[in-house]
């Protein structure tokens, strides 16, 4: 663990539902960094946010010896640049397999993360469609796991152990859970992507990650309450 001075010098800005403070907090908890986790629910936002991330106004925001870091892979990424003497390396050190671990946390971010908004906020047909691309998009995971030379044969995207492109993907998951039991719908098929739900049983046990994964149901009453204030219709006087 880091020292008590070093405690108080790391301080995480985030939300217990959040799947990109989560992230955050499983990158944290891989190097056993200690800090001071610091709950705020956009409702409304806190005065320490709007002054830590006055661009986009949005969690995460890590505060380290005073300096904010925005943007979850951004703050994953000098997690380990900040911590790199600290097992486990979740950024690869060869550029070739940095450059491959880019571009699928590219992948999540740009392709996936949008359509699962999509399922989050959506109704009727625009949900549908939505919950399609998701599909889509979790086949192409699979189809990298069972053909890539990268992630063939091997534990996590990572290798054996997790790396960034597992912390990009694995901090969806329990968002994606309470997702699929809100909406009825199945984003990932055990049956159909048997790779990618192994690769998932293995995340949510792994050391570092079921520690700060958030309790199923508090996640499930959470996510359902946020759905609600997106899909409920503008109150009339």
């Amino acid at each position: 663990m880091e020292s008590c001075g070093e405690e108080r010098q790391v301080k995480l800005l985030g939300a217990g539902w959040s799947p990109f403070v989560l992230r955050v907090r499983i990158a944290l908890a891989l190097k056993d960094i200690d800090y001071e986790f610091i709950e705020d629910n956009l409702q409304p936002k806190s005065e320490l946010l709007l002054k830590s991330n006055p661009i986009h106004k949005r969690i995460p925001v890590l505060i380290h010896n005073g300096k904010p870091v925005c943007e979850s892979m951004i703050i994953v990424q000098y997690i380990e640049e900040a911590w790199g003497n600290k097992a486990p390396i979740v950024i690869p050190k060869d550029p070739y397999d940095r450059a491959i671990a880019r571009f699928w946390v590219a992948f999540i971010d740009d392709k996936l993360v949008p359509c699962l908004r999509g399922v989050f906020t959506g109704q009727g047909e625009q949900q549908q469609k939505a919950i399609e691309e998701s599909v889509a998009n979790f086949f192409v995971l699979e189809e990298a796991l069972r053909t890539s030379p990268c992630f063939l044969g091997k534990l996590y995207f990572g290798g054996d152990e997790l790396g960034s492109v597992d912390i990009a993907l694995g901090g969806m998951l329990a968002f994606v859970k309470a997702l699929e039991k809100i909406t009825h719908s199945v984003l990932i098929d055990a049956e159909k992507m048997p790779l990618l739900s192994a690769w998932m049983s293995r995340f949510c046990e792994a050391d570092g990650v079921k520690e700060v994964t958030p309790d199923p149901a508090k996640m499930h009453e959470s996510v359902a309450a946020l759905r609600l204030g997106f899909t409920s219709p503008p109150a009339t006087l």
